[in-house]
């Protein structure tokens, strides 16, 4: 199994899912909530999560050329995607929008797991996109599956950040949170000019 494609992957979801960037919105939406109900929301919008992010994992290439959208094209257009989303986060647009979603008045205040935290917070445009492209670039069954151990991991990774929510936040404070999403956001802007650079290699517009 080649590690590189697997750190290449992590960082690729852990960055756009941004568990770290996530957590004071679900604390914010949680406040008041024990810690029982605190759990079972955080359960209800991982799996969700979880959910949208396998179909499109499994069958958004299909969809694709249902389109007649090549995976090159698609690859270059995440990629400018994934960079455009790196911008906010190094400009902190991300987490103001991330907010505006979360507090719209038409949420419930007793169960935001499927809206916004599953969809759009978790499986966003982004994390969907994503998927596609990393499960595209597999050339084995093992490598393909190797795409949703690693997407369980980083939500795995979230579940527990939820769950800790409270005692982190206060621990890292909002200088701490910003600055981790600065540099997330450096990464992902990295990761997303390689996605276009590989989509322009694979055309032939630019060699190696």
């Amino acid at each position: 199994m080649d590690l590189n494609f697997l750190l290449t992957a992590f960082v690729t979801l852990f960055v756009i899912i941004d568990p770290i960037g996530l957590m004071p919105i679900f604390v914010s939406l949680t406040a008041g909530s024990n810690r029982q109900a605190r759990r079972t929301i955080a359960v209800r919008a991982i799996l969700v999560g979880f959910g949208i992010l396998i179909l499109f994992g499994f069958f958004g290439e299909a969809v694709l050329g249902f389109a007649g959208i090549s995976m090159p094209a698609f690859r270059m257009a995440g990629g400018i995607l994934l960079f455009l989303t790196a911008l906010d986060m190094l400009f902190e647009r991300r987490t103001k929008r991330r907010e505006d979603q979360a507090s719209q008045p038409d949420i419930s205040e007793d169960d935001p797991s499927v809206f916004p935290l599953a969809t759009p917070l978790i499986a966003g445009p982004g994390a969907i996109a994503s998927m596609i492209l990393l499960t595209g670039q597999t050339e084995t069954t093992l490598a393909f599956a190797s795409v949703f151990v690693v997407l369980a991991v980083v939500l795995l990774i979230a579940f527990a950040l939820f769950i800790m929510g409270g005692l982190l936040e206060r621990a890292l404070g909002p200088t701490g949170v910003n600055v981790i999403t600065r540099i997330l956001g450096m990464l992902l802007a990295a990761l997303s000019v390689q996605f276009i650079l590989d989509g322009l290699h694979e055309v032939g517009a630019l060699p190696y």
